[in-house]
This record gives C-alpha cells, sequence and structure tokens, in this order.
C-alpha cells in the first residue's frame, strides 16, 4: 500500500524513515527540492501524485492545516485515508469532517513521541488514535500494524485528548519555554531535581516556536490549563512572603 506524505519537518521525516521499511512512501513539501531525495528511502513527489495514495499523512503545522486539506479535498482519492498527527485533536478533526469528501476515511492521530524520543525503536512509544470516520476492519489494521511495533495505542475523543494533553504536553511546553526566558543553565552545584528540570529545557528548545504557539492557540483548554499553573504557582509564592 503506498503511502502519501504532506509535509517534510520533524516528524514528516521520522514517520517517513519509520513507514518506508514496509510501505512505498511518496513525500510532497512545498519548501523542499528533488535534491532532497539523496540517501532516503522514500520519493520527493508532486502534491497532486500524493493525493492519489490510498493513505495520506497531512504533516504540517497546525496553523498551516486548513488551508492545505482545503487545498488538497477537490484532488483527493475518493477511497483514501486520510490521518492527521496534530498536537490537538479537536481542530483538525473539524475541519477534516467539514472539508474532505464523505468517501475519505478519517483518523485523528497523536504519536506522543518524536525524533529525540524514538531515533531507534517504536518499541514502548504511545500513540493517541481517535476514531473519526472508517470501518472497523480499516481501523483495526491501522491499530493492529502499530502495535507489531510495539506502540502503545491509546484511543479516546479527540475533546479528551486535547484535555488532558493541555496538561501533559501543553504545560510542559510551558515550564520549558519559561525556563528558556529565565536564562536556566547547567551549573556544578546542581541537584538531582534541577537537572530534571533541564531535561524538560533540552525537550522543547528543539521544537518551533510556532509549535508552541499553535498548541496553544488551537487548543481549548491550554488557557485555561497555564492560567490555573499560574494561580497555584502565585499562591505558593504568597505564603512564602507571609
Amino acid at each position: 500500500m503506498d503511502i502519501g506524505i504532506i509535509g517534510h519537518g520533524r516528524i514528516g521525516k521520522l514517520l517517513s524513515n519509520y513507514l518506508s521499511r514496509d510501505f512505498d512512501v511518496y513525500v510532497y513539501d512545498k519548501s523542499k527540492s528533488q535534491i532532497d531525495q539523496k540517501n532516503t528511502r522514500y520519493q520527493f513527489s508532486t502534491l497532486d501524485e500524493i493525493c492519489n495514495k490510498r493513505i495520506i499523512l497531512p504533516l504540517v503545522p497546525i496553523s498551516d492545516f486548513e488551508e492545505t486539506i482545503e487545498t488538497i479535498k477537490t484532488k483527493i482519492n475518493k477511497n483514501a485515508i486520510v490521518i492527521d498527527a496534530c498536537s490537538v485533536k479537536e481542530f483538525p478533526i473539524k475541519i477534516m469532517l467539514q472539508k474532505l469528501p464523505k468517501s475519505v476515511s478519517i483518523i485523528g492521530s497523536h504519536p506522543m513521541f518524536g525524533p529525540d524520543s524514538v531515533k531507534d525503536t517504536l518499541f514502548g512509544a504511545k500513540i493517541v488514535l481517535c476514531k473519526t470516520r472508517i470501518n472497523d476492519h480499516l481501523f483495526n489494521d491501522i491499530k493492529n500494524y502499530l502495535q507489531n511495533y510495539g506502540v502503545r495505542v491509546i484511543e479516546t475523543s479527540a475533546e479528551n485528548h486535547d484535555r488532558e494533553i493541555s496538561q501533559s504536553l501543553v504545560l510542559t511546553h510551558f515550564i520549558g519555554r519559561s525556563l528558556v526566558e529565565f536564562e536556566s543553565h547547567d551549573l556544578m552545584i546542581d541537584t538531582k531535581g534541577y537537572r530534571r528540570l533541564m531535561k524538560i529545557l533540552e525537550t522543547v528548545i528543539n521544537d518551533s516556536w510556532q509549535l508552541f504557539e499553535d498548541m496553544n492557540k488551537y487548543n481549548q483548554f491550554a488557557k485555561s490549563t497555564r492560567n490555573d499553573f499560574l494561580t497555584a504557582m502565585n499562591n505558593i509564592s504568597k505564603k512564602l512572603d507571609q
């Protein structure tokens, strides 16, 4: 089965490399040229060719997602399976349901890993799947494929994903970006706890500011989570000042 990938950023490169072990993978990126084909197991292609593939992964920034779906909606194979990988789920699923033909199958996904955490193996990594518009047989085939690689599949709703991820991911990035702004750095006199804080900083600095901004803008729970966290910090600070 051929897989078409739109977007060759960090997650696009990662998934292209893994999926090309089992599938013929074709990649389109509006900012990439054919010279990028050197030393890869997958092929660069045109957007029209990508839209003819059976499985299509639009791996673009969240802020570019609606425009991308709008562009491909009239080009897409009517029997395609479209699987996004955004770090929010309500927004992209809503866009896909609104704009893609009803014959197109849809799954919302969020790989809970990246290039820094799965350099050698996917075993033990997590992925969230939101079964949106797809028959049970196809969905189970995709789920079984992932589980055969040792990936832990978590099935949930888009709303529940966004609620929980506003704490587990968005809040982690918020703390990490705050450490960057605070100019935290390695110290000779440190503790294991401080070194763990530095690990949080390392987690976020390789990701773009755009990703951080998008995951806050398009997740309806992000702002309230940030505010609750800041309130908690202020409460602790006030107790110390008493």
